[in-house]
């Protein structure tokens, strides 16, 4: 009688599919496909008097993979529950465990933390039993999200509007945003003026700019016309005198490898990525992607991980990588290591690919253009934080006239180390000037060709966008790496916070509920509350604290916050102010508001119901019409596709697929166009008149590389093939096709 196989459960069909060409012909690998048992969507699910006992069920709609799991756990010898390594993956092993109803001799755990064949088949020499901390910890969590939920959110439907949902870490994220934009608006800007000095060296050594810093050794602030005068008047028949000439060597160490929120946040700035497209292919490069003469791989590390740890064996990978492709100057002294932050789980690896050597440019053609882009960064990321500094030369210029003095900056780089695979991207643009010098000396006499005033008004702090939101969030303790991207989506998703360009911004609704959560749950919604949950988490994970106990300190305050929010606001009715519009109801002439329906936010007349006019938003876009010079709008046809075409509509008749560009035609001054699409595109002139004008049937999509094309034309055959292949198709009953549907 041939011996039973061993079943292993993974949570995805990508990644049973890597771990079993891995484990050979002595396993079967089989998927949960994410949770299986859950607590009950339409109750509470949990016993508030009686030890916050939780009633799991089965999930309803995977009876069927549950039977099927069943039968294949009771022939398998070996049952071992490989869900993704941490607390949710723990707790998901364990539902398996009761779920499937196995001994703890039979149901073994095993976490890979890369899907790599080394990775696995150690792993599975070594399981171990589930850790029921890590359960426990996840649980609470559960719990804790649940009471909050299923209490806070009927009282949002009476008492605001119906639909919305309240919750641990939903509410403080509301609320961070709903705080800046407060602050934006309290902000009173402030006048302040540029000054610099066009300097000259003489013909022959050309000349260079400076900017005014201050009087002797102290800076000072140009706060009015008249302060900028006043230098303008002392320097201008004062000689203009070299006071020092700085030369230095200025070193710049890489960033650490990626956590999961920098990963996030680098991906948002460099990418245009949101943080839950950023972690769907991410997870993609972890379960496994076929390469060419190698099958399917896991190309990087487990991507929930807010460690800066790695492997002694990637850093000794990355060492020979770097010295054979680079060069021995491209390697620091000695390995770099990075600290982890305090209060970090510290569970996994920083993210990092499995094998360098198998760099974005050997597997691009193997990869979607979204997984090549995401790789790249984390390979280069990860390469570069194991490389030598770049060294850049620095040059500081002092020049001083009647003691006032302008000052010039610049920096050149000289050694490019471990700039050569990676440079960070940056939230905002550095203002400083940086104009080459020429060759300079102290005491050297300069004559001034010109001063240049420029008045400035100091700016409010910038809004959130979802980058620097994650950043605030994992600073100040809220949430957890694997909690960040679903809490973004899910305030944007319930209208509590609007995306405009890449910046957030709370609505009236988000404003109005939070003010609600700040009036009567105000432990809900601070920040330190929130962050002392999240450590009483990581304290139930570590066996310190039972969380049971957590679960009832914190649920004794939550229901006396409940009981007097209730009496408070009995027989209250908070009204969500609308979004006034530009734009008046052609029927009724009434300003119109923004409304949100069931494909999107629309225009609609306040005077609904007698009124029912509505219109689409008018999305305007850079530029203005070739043809009459008015504005440029974005469309939707019917089918859902973009276009571009004039306010004027019809009266005018200008219209085009091609996307308007804030640049404008340096020969007729007419705005340009590029095709849309993702990348960067040459912009072109429309106008059929102009000397630079470029015809439709020449105005192509940047080009694909040799490379590219060849991939294309490969897959394109193999799809080709694998259709001639496929048999035909049999008939079948329709309860056997009723069961297949399951």
């Amino acid at each position: 009688m041939a011996k039973a196989k061993d079943l292993v459960i993974v949570e995805s069909p990508a990644k049973a599919k890597t771990i079993e060409k891995y484990l050979g012909s002595g396993y079967k690998v089989t998927a949960s496909m994410g949770h299986l048992r859950d607590l009950p969507k339409s109750k509470m699910g949990v016993d508030l008097e009686n030890g916050f006992e939780p009633q799991y069920i089965a999930v309803r709609s995977k009876s069927e993979l549950i039977k099927e799991l069943k039968k294949e756990s009771k022939a398998a010898s070996t049952v071992y529950l490989a869900t993704d390594p941490d607390r949710e993956g723990e707790a998901i092993s364990w539902h398996l465990k009761e779920l499937l109803d196995l001994d703890d001799d039979k149901a073994r755990r095993v976490t890979f933390n890369e899907i790599t064949k080394k990775v696995v088949t150690e792993s599975i020499k070594n399981p171990r039993d589930i850790d029921q901390d890590l359960v426990d910890a996840q649980q609470a969590r559960r719990i804790l999200d649940r009471i909050v939920g299923y209490k806070l959110s009927p009282l949002l439907w009476r008492k605001v509007k119906t639909g919305l949902s309240a919750g641990r870490v939903q509410s403080v994220a509301t609320k961070m945003v709903v705080d800046k934009e407060e602050e934006i608006k309290a902000f009173v800007s402030e006048e302040y003026w540029l000054l610099d000095a066009h300097l000259s060296c003489g013909e022959e050594f050309g000349g260079f700019t400076a900017r005014f810093h201050g009087k002797g050794d102290r800076k000072v602030e140009l706060k009015s016309k008249e302060d900028v005068d006043k230098v303008i008047s002392d320097t201008a028949d004062a000689p203009f005198i070299v006071k020092s000439v700085k030369r230095g060597e200025k070193q710049k160490a890489p960033s650490a490898p990626f956590i999961t929120s920098t990963l996030q946040q680098e991906a948002s700035r460099r990418l245009g990525m949101t943080p839950r497209r950023t972690m769907s292919i991410a997870q993609q490069l972890y379960e496994g992607v076929e390469i060419s003469g190698q099958g399917s791989i896991g190309l990087i590390t487990y991507m929930r991980t807010d460690s800066l740890r790695l492997s002694d064996e990637a850093v000794a990978a990355a060492k020979n990588y770097i010295i054979n492709r680079y060069g021995e100057s491209y390697y620091p002294a000695k390995p770099r290591t990075f600290k982890t932050k305090a209060g970090a789980q510290d569970a996994h690896e920083a993210i990092r690919p499995t094998d360098v050597n198998l760099s974005p440019e050997v597997v691009r053609k193997d990869l979607t253009m979204d997984q090549y882009r995401l790789y790249r960064l984390i390979w280069g990321r990860f390469t570069a934080s194991q490389m030598a500094n770049a060294i850049y030369d620095n040059v500081a210029v002092d020049t001083v006239s009647a003691d006032w003095v302008f000052r010039s900056n610049y920096s050149e780089l000289k050694f490019a180390g471990y700039t050569a695979v990676y440079e960070e991207a940056k939230d905002e643009e550095s203002d400083e000037l940086g104009n080459p010098l020429p060759s300079l000396s102290e005491g050297q006499q300069l004559r001034l060709e010109k001063m240049v005033s420029d008045q400035q008004f100091t700016q409010p702090p910038p809004r959130y966008t979802e980058a620097t939101l994650i950043r605030a969030m994992e600073e100040k303790g809220i949430g957890r790496p694997s909690t960040y991207a679903p809490t973004i989506s899910t305030i944007t998703a319930h209208d509590y916070v609007i995306k405009e360009g890449k910046y957030l911004r709370p609505t009236p609704l988000g404003e109005v509920v939070t003010g609600l959560m700040k009036e009567h749950f105000a432990d809900i919604v601070d920040l330190k509350f929130t962050n002392q949950m999240e450590l009483q988490l990581d304290e139930i994970e570590q066996g310190k604290t039972a969380w049971k106990s957590v679960l009832d300190k914190f649920y004794t305050g939550f229901s006396d916050e409940m009981d007097k929010a209730e009496q408070a606001l009995e027989g209250v009715k908070l009204k969500v102010p609308d979004v006034l519009s530009d734009e008046f109801c052609e029927v009724c002439g009434k300003q119109m508001v923004v409304k949100k329906g069931k494909f999107g936010h629309f225009l609609g007349c306040p005077g609904f119901p007698d009124c029912t006019f509505t219109k689409p938003i008018v999305i305007e876009m850079p530029g203005k019409c070739p043809k009459c010079g008015s504005r440029i709008l974005k469309r939707t046809s019917k089918n859902g596709h973009v276009f571009y075409a004039c306010e004027r509509g019809t009266d005018c008749g200008f219209i085009t697929w091609d996307v308007p560009t804030k640049d404008y035609c340096p020969s007729c001054g007419k705005t340009l166009f590029k095709r849309s699409g993702r990348g960067p595109l040459k912009s072109y002139c429309i106008n059929e008149e102009c000397a630079n004008f470029v015809p439709e049937d020449t105005r192509v999509y940047k080009k694909k590389t040799a490379e590219e094309k060849a991939a294309a034309a490969e897959k394109k055959a193999a799809a080709k093939k694998s259709t001639a292949k496929k048999p035909a198709a049999k008939k079948t009953s329709s309860k056997t096709k009723k069961t297949a549907t399951k």
